[in-house]
């Protein structure tokens, strides 16, 4: 049985590479495809990158003033910019925004602090006019709260004597809140109990709420965009809220009609050619590791590990939602409080995610390059494991400490910054992007010989760029500053929330899962680069100017509202487009499996893949365009409907997808009497209908029952402990603890077993001749010459 091609690019029996027969001057082996892709791409991603860039001159120019001085009407001093500043940095370093919110953003259990501030000030000031029903106090409320009585010239912000006399009663209820010895408020019992810092913390409540009700000067809208909604200030939708969710409703179904029409017609990506020839499947012990392949065992065995220990504190964090008072009978709230178990959760997935991708970089680069590894890349990758178990442990120590008062002046670079998904020290966050800069000078000394021979456009490439634009993108956070004002900083935190996570990261996992399939045989090169370059064109049109959906209510200009209503429809489109086309992905390797002369081997590893595509129509798509129109964002963010979205999409895409990864790469470090596909498959079903039951059964039901408050009694009251833990909302919570244990127990359980299996065989039982040989299948029937050069250059190899 001979191989219809030869790779011209993958190097000899003795690791040497092979001459390149191209007939390009430069030696490389040229565009797989047209021009016009490469062309489009960039044209896109650059007119997406520069409306960011002009956003974020916006934010700059017109985000909310901290004032120098707040004084009453006979000019008594209230509070002071600095006691604003102050006060920021007592939220940030306390957890606070990973118990409750700011401006909407934040954690889902206590208040929004905005919201709580506005409504209480604004009830304390309407009864110091008169009797509830009064309508003469009604508008002299609002006009307090309305008027903006900011001089820019001097500094000034003037209060009324009504609202510099709810100031003194809110500051006194806020030191009951956060200094109360009994907790059962989720937080630890006395907090916080300086009162100079709970006169800070309520200056900052104070500002953040004059910035949601002062009209925007020239304008009839407050610096929020009139969020949130509260009657008794006369905050209500803006025009810009309603026009807005109208056209970016338009802009998804006509471009979702267009997109379809488009391919429908032309038939652009071409799911042809492999799909009439049959493959052999190389049985994974006849596929030569490298010593760096082999170090992932440990890289995923660390991946599972953070996996089950995150799942454990996100229990424990939905404990709280379900019974405030205690941890069956246990006051976990002492030892183990709610803002810093959903700190943990949060960061431990992008942890645990994140090193999975790692490893499964390191372990793809010798199978495309065919290659034995140089030098000291072994070395390396033990190297950075260690790197990243001590950005990983240092950062989760640091925010235990950093939040009980350790670290004097350096708690935002030692202990928490406090922001939400940046909550890590500055000092880790600064390592943690070092040590993906060495991950990405690990992945150029492997890939380096087998880039020179290609065109910068070709798989190889893209695989290298998708991968340095994550450390490049993340460390865009690093501009996060606890000392900038609120809009500023959440203008860089959406850069790593959105922009890395849901855009850079997607890119990063198109690349890595159409390569997969490359190198398994499914498809050819040339299908893989057009969707890659589709989903660049797609996300950059819509993803990347749509990252402007967060910042509809924090303090940017109503301009900003609109780019991100209308760009963040689109984000649904490749969403959609990409579903569909998934399923001509998986039919495709269906019938190759069907047909080859082998068992194929990664059958679990796909069915996870399968989930992504699933999940990213569901959790991205539909529960993320649901709370993305401005409309139903007004009332909803920070809901149950925020958390419904964020667990179905990350842990529905990303987590499938760095569960897929590892089991992927476990085939082949496990040996084939110790690897068990029943365990793989208990893992794959308990997963995803463990997620399914968490969304269905109790995240989207609470968050619909809500939103339905919010409107109809009001934000504030929804987002009260009143009402998160009525009997409705509790006997929900509890409903998930099935989901929840299925999840634990079924999903990550068998997942660790084989991560252990992998880490302690690590691929030493493969026996195979002196040679390389990383090749995953082999053709068994004669391509056509075309199809033949566009496969063999990636795949090619003999038997």
């Amino acid at each position: 049985m001979t191989n219809s091609s030869k790779d011209p690019s993958g190097g000899g029996p003795d690791g040497a590479a092979t001459p390149i027969a191209t007939g390009s001057r430069s030696g490389r082996r040229p565009l797989q495809i047209g021009k016009g892709w490469v062309q489009a791409a960039g044209l896109v991603f650059l007119t997406g990158f520069f409306v960011v860039v002009l956003m974020g001159y916006l934010t700059y120019q017109s985000s909310p003033p901290i004032p120098q001085r707040v004084v009453s009407t006979s000019g008594q001093p209230v509070f002071t910019g600095q006691d604003v500043r102050a006060g920021q940095d007592v939220f940030l370093r306390n957890g606070l925004m990973e118990y409750g919110s700011i401006f909407g953003h934040g954690a889902y259990l206590g208040p929004d602090f905005t919201a709580d501030y506005l409504h209480r000030s604004a009830d304390l000031v309407r009864a110091g006019y008169g009797a509830a029903g009064s309508d003469t106090a009604a508008q002299r409320t609002r006009t307090d709260f309305k008027t903006n009585r900011y001089d820019p010239t001097t500094g000034v912000l003037t209060f009324s004597d009504a609202q510099t006399a709810a100031f003194a009663t809110l500051t006194a209820h806020y030191a009951e809140f956060f200094a109360s010895p009994a907790g059962k408020t989720g937080l630890r019992p006395a907090a916080i109990t300086d009162p100079t810092q709970i006169r800070q913390l309520t200056s900052y409540f104070a500002w953040s709420a004059w910035a949601s009700a002062a009209d925007r000067p020239g304008s009839d809208y407050s610096y929020t965009n009139n969020w949130p909604s509260e009657p008794l200030v006369g905050n209500a939708p803006s025009a810009h809220v309603v026009l807005w969710s109208v056209l970016s409703l338009i802009a998804l179904l006509g471009g979702t009609g267009a997109l379809f029409a488009a391919f429908g017609r032309w038939d652009w990506l071409g799911w042809h050619g492999r799909d009439q020839h049959e493959l052999r499947f190389r049985e994974p012990q006849r596929v030569r590791l490298t010593a760096s392949q082999r170090a992932t065992a440990w890289f995923f065995l660390t991946m599972t590990v953070l996996f089950l220990i995150q799942t454990l504190v996100g229990a424990a964090s939905e404990h709280y939602r379900a019974d405030l008072g205690s941890f069956f009978g246990l006051p976990l709230d002492h030892w183990l409080p709610y803002n810093l178990v959903r700190t943990w959760h949060v960061q431990l997935s992008l942890f645990w995610v994140s090193t999975s991708f790692l490893a499964a970089g390191v372990f793809l680069v010798p199978m495309i390059t065919g290659r034995r590894d140089v030098k000291g890349q072994h070395l390396l990758t033990y190297t950075l494991l260690g790197a990243l178990a001590l950005v990983v442990v240092g950062s989760l120590l640091g925010e235990l400490a950093g939040m009980r008062g350790a670290f004097g002046r350096a708690w935002s670079w030692l202990g928490m910054q406090g922001f939400e998904y940046l909550d890590l020290g500055k000092l880790w966050q600064l390592l943690l992007t070092v040590g993906m800069i060495f991950w990405v000078v690990i992945l150029w000394r492997g890939l380096r010989k087998r880039l020179r021979a290609e065109s910068r456009a070709n798989l190889p490439w893209l695989f290298f760029f998708a991968a340095l634009a994550l450390p490049v993108v993340y460390a865009t956070g690093l501009l996060a500053r606890h000392d900038s004002g609120y809009t500023v900083t959440d203008f860089w935190r959406f850069m790593v929330v959105h922009l890395w996570v849901e855009d850079f990261l997607e890119l990063f996992t198109t690349v890595m899962v159409a390569y997969i399939f490359v190198l398994l045989g499914v498809v050819r090169e040339k299908v893989a680069l057009r969707v890659i370059f589709l989903d660049i064109v797609l996300y950059s049109a819509g993803g990347v100017i749509g990252t402007a959906h967060h910042w509809y209510f924090n303090g940017e200009p109503a301009a900003v509202l609109g780019l991100g209503a209308f760009f963040s429809a689109f984000e649904v489109i490749p969403l959609t487009f990409l579903t569909v086309e998934a399923w001509s992905f998986i039919r495709l390797g269906a019938r190759q499996e069907a047909r080859s002369a082998s068992d194929f081997p990664h059958r679990w590893a796909v069915m996870f893949l399968v989930a992504v595509g699933f999940w990213n129509f569901v959790g991205a798509g539909i529960f993320g365009f649901l709370i993305n129109l401005p409309i139903v964002s007004y009332y909803e963010i920070g809901t149950a409907l925020t958390a419904n979205h964020a667990h179905a999409a990350m842990m529905g895409v990303y987590g499938m997808l760095a569960v897929g990864f590892a089991v992927f790469a476990l085939r082949y470090l496990v040996p084939k009497d110790s690897w068990s596909d029943r365990l793989a498959s208990i893992s794959f079903w308990s997963l995803n209908v463990g997620l399914a039951w968490m969304v269905f059964v109790t995240l989207l039901p609470l968050g619909i029952l809500q939103l339905y408050h919010a409107v109809d009694v009001g934000y504030y009251d929804a987002r009260t402990l009143a009402y998160v833990g009525n009997r409705t909302n509790t006997l929900l919570e509890w409903l998930r603890l099935p989901g929840d244990v299925l999840f634990i127990v079924g999903g990550v359980g068998p997942l660790l077993w084989l991560a252990v299996r992998g880490a302690l065989h690590r691929g030493r039982h493969h026996d195979l001749p002196d040679q390389d040989d990383q090749h995953l299948f082999t053709e068994v029937q004669h391509l056509e010459p075309a199809e033949a050069s566009a496969a063999g250059s990636i795949t090619g190899a003999a038997t």
